[in-house]
């Protein structure tokens, strides 16, 4: 290599060479700078080189975009919980989100929304009306992380709910059962009696009153505890023992026990949420469900895009969100006229034209 090739590879901050200062420290015998020399000459060659993007590309931009969701219960019950984990699944494939879930209640619930704020989650949805305050109380201390519910009132600049008019879906359920009952009752279980589910009980019992002002409505049995299968068997029991032949449930994860119950004593039972009509016990008729992606995928978006204003955003029929599935097993005892008039209240409800009653809450 000749000299002024050296000269042009390392050249220090003040113009000087390397070789230049070689020369000098052999001149005056200052040996003991040559270690100094090398440091130096290693800081200047790093400095002069600039980092690159490989030819075509462009350096990346994109943030992580993280979100989790917090369930009161386990996210195979194919039921409530299950539908938001499929919820969550959509954000995370339509959107290359990382996600994560967990199942937390009562004080948990609170310590679980912290830990994935702490985290840097940019979303954090709580599957429930009980998730809906403590998302509000923390969302000051937590400004880049948005908390939604699905279900609640209170909202902050960063907290908010969502809720799914599933009373749609109670309420052509309580039509078709007035319309079908052979003995003139019906009934309903639910693990609480919260604004959100008792909203869609009444609902469900305005149904039947419009189908059939003479239908016996059997007041809701509550049984308590999540995921409590004996519970709700036991509470089921208790309304068909009531005279009930068809049962509507916001069972959750224990909505096996009202099945089995309803298949041991020959009554009716709706599924509600998720679409359970296949269910092993072959006691579901029909289903009100709740169809999750459209409604996860826009509050996300929002989210992302950061345009999210703490708000209570609506969910139904109109956007896909809710629907009422006859099962297909059951549909040659169900009279023809009554199939024509579900499909044309449907119709009705996605235009405006049938407004279903809902608490306000």
């Amino acid at each position: 290599m000749g000299r002024n090739e050296s000269e042009t590879v390392v050249r220090t901050g003040s113009g000087l060479t390397v070789s230049k200062i070689f020369t000098y420290i052999r001149m005056m015998k200052l040996w003991h700078l040559l270690p100094i020399l090398a440091m130096v000459a290693i800081g200047c060659s790093a400095g002069n080189e600039t980092a690159k993007t490989p030819e075509g590309e462009k350096p990346s931009t994109t943030q992580e975009f993280k979100v989790a969701l917090i369930t009161p219960g386990k996210v195979n019950d194919s039921g409530w919980n299950a539908l938001a984990y499929d919820g969550l699944q959509a954000i995370k494939s339509d959107m290359s989100a990382t996600v994560d879930n967990q199942e937390a209640a009562g004080p948990k619930a609170q310590e679980a929304m912290r830990a994935y704020a702490q985290k840097g989650y940019n979303l954090v949805f709580g599957h429930g009306y009980e998730y809906n305050e403590p998302g509000a109380e923390i969302a000051a201390d937590f400004p880049d992380t948005v908390f939604v519910s699905s279900s609640g009132g209170k909202t902050a600049k960063n907290a908010g709910a969502f809720r799914f008019y599933l009373e749609q879906g109670f309420y052509l359920a309580g039509v078709m059962a007035a319309k079908m009952s052979k003995t003139g009752k019906i009934g309903s279980v639910a693990v609480i009696d919260v604004p959100s589910i008792a909203s869609t009980i009444k609902a469900y019992e305005a149904g039947a009153k419009a189908a059939n002002p003479k239908i016996v409505i059997i007041p809701p049995v509550f049984f308590g505890n999540e995921g409590d299968i004996a519970g709700a068997k036991k509470a089921t029991e208790s309304v068909l023992a009531q005279g009930a032949d068809f049962i509507i449930h916001q069972a959750n994860s224990a909505a096996q026990g009202v099945f089995d119950a309803c298949k041991e004593r020959g009554a009716n039972a709706f599924g509600s949420n998720s679409d359970q009509n296949e269910n092993p016990s072959g006691a579901v008729v029909a289903s009100a469900t709740i169809i999750a992606k459209p409604a996860f995928l826009a509050l996300a978006k929002q989210v992302q895009e950061k345009k999210y204003e703490g708000a209570v955003s609506l969910f139904g029929m109109e956007q896909d969100a809710i629907d009422f599935v006859i099962n297909p097993t059951f549909t040659a005892k169900v009279p023809p006229e009554l199939v024509k008039e579900l499909e044309q209240m449907k119709a009705d409800i996605k235009s405006g034209k049938l407004v279903v009653p809902k608490a306000e809450f």
